[in-house]
């Protein structure tokens, strides 16, 4: 997938996902959109990206063989912290498989993390 900066390319990413993956990418980017008014939305290293500041990113996504990866790059200062740990300390990741996840604590996630500092990137 071509890097791009905005909403085109992201949407062009989620349309190429396969299978269940294309309705889940786009309930996440949905309720991000909802979450975060204005989101600024990019694709680097084959993933979208979102943030409130140009270059600057708190959540990102990428998709694997079974499973949706979201990354929340200050992860460690949501509260609750989510689930999946990293080798990097801010970083929490949530695993989306095909049987769903939990819109409402995804949405409050996503309202938290906007609200920190974003990665520049």
């Amino acid at each position: 997938m071509a890097k791009g900066y905005g909403d085109a390319p992201v949407q062009a990413y989620i349309a190429a996902m396969p299978d269940w993956k294309r309705d889940a990418g786009r309930r996440i980017d949905a309720l991000i959109a909802r979450a975060v008014p204005g989101v600024e939305k990019a694709v680097k290293w084959n993933s979208p990206f979102y943030g409130v500041e140009e270059n600057h990113y708190f959540l990102s996504f990428h998709v694997f063989a079974k499973y949706i990866k979201v990354a929340f790059f200050r992860g460690a200062s949501l509260d609750p912290v989510p689930p999946g740990a990293s080798k990097q300390t801010e970083v929490r990741y949530l695993d989306i498989y095909e049987d769903g996840f939990d819109e409402a604590q995804f949405a409050d996630w996503v309202k938290q993390a906007s609200k920190l500092p974003g990665e520049k990137m």
